[in-house]
């Protein structure tokens, strides 16, 4: 992505059309900036809300697609690789069956974790419309959160940037701790 001071510059440009491009490559970011540019009377806000909402789901479904298309592409080699065997497979079908629509939230939620559990709902063929109501069961609350701070915050973006990413790194070491935490206290079950 450019930087902030060229997607500023681009979005009130080019509108809603840059906007939704920018939302599908860096969600977060793009709608504070644009809340911000609504907040100075360049945008609407409610505009901004729906083309933020539309280019993350966009980009969730790209995600998807690569793990549902891309996988099946790779050399067996790579798959082997990458632990993609028959067995995980089958258990992460039966994941997304089971509990698809929580992991998909928890991606959301977390940021950091969200681009690999997109991909793996991909990769267990999870049915695509569930996929889509989930994501945006998770998306709209996300949005407005990011388009309140926006709209109210905005002119700090490059400080709320950092914080974005600093709270994205947190959540991401805290999934990871609470994941070990579980598969040990699983093994220990057993």
């Amino acid at each position: 992505m450019p930087s902030h001071e060229t997607a500023i510059a681009l979005i009130q440009n080019y509108g809603l059309l840059m906007l939704l491009l920018f939302s599908v490559l860096e969600g977060p970011i793009v709608t504070v900036i644009a809340a911000y540019l609504a907040h100075q009377g360049f945008m609407n806000i409610w505009a901004v809300y729906a083309v933020c909402i539309a280019g993350d789901l966009i980009g969730d479904s790209l995600f998807y697609a690569v793990g549902r298309y891309g996988a099946r592409r790779l050399p067996p080699r790579v798959s082997r690789w990458l632990g993609l065997t028959e067995a995980r497979s089958l258990a992460l079908n039966e994941h997304f069956s089971a509990k698809g629509g929580r992991t998909l939230l928890f991606g959301k939620w977390t940021h950091s974790a969200g681009m690999p559990i997109l991909v793996a709902s991909g990769l267990a063929r999870m049915d695509f419309l569930r996929y889509l109501w989930f994501n945006l069961l998770g998306t709209l609350p996300k949005t407005a959160l990011f388009v309140a701070v926006g709209y109210f915050l905005g002119a700090a973006y490059s400080s709320i940037d950092t914080y974005i990413y600093r709270a994205s790194l947190v959540l991401l070491v805290l999934a990871v701790v609470i994941a070990l935490v579980y598969l040990r206290w699983q093994r220990k079950r057993v």
